[in-house]
């Protein structure tokens, strides 16, 4: 590889983030992302400490499942 290419991207380094930036990046409460972990909608796919960390895109593949079904009160 030359010094004017990138580094090709490999799947496998997927950038993982907290409930906390999670819910940031869909606009909802920490509490709904952990709700969707209940739910079943979302897994965390790693572990800093204590906190779960999340895919970004399985936050937005959730966001999605969730925000497709009607809401209930």
């Amino acid at each position: 590889m030359s010094a004017g290419q990138a580094a090709p991207r490999t799947a496998s380094r997927a950038v993982l983030i907290t409930g906390v930036l999670a819910a940031q990046e869909v606009d909802v409460a920490p509490a709904t992302i952990r709700k969707w972990v209940q739910l079943g909608y979302l897994t965390a796919a790693g572990q800093r400490g204590r906190a779960q960390l999340y895919r970004l895109e399985d936050v937005f593949a959730a966001e999605r499942a969730v925000r497709g079904r009607p809401r209930t009160r």
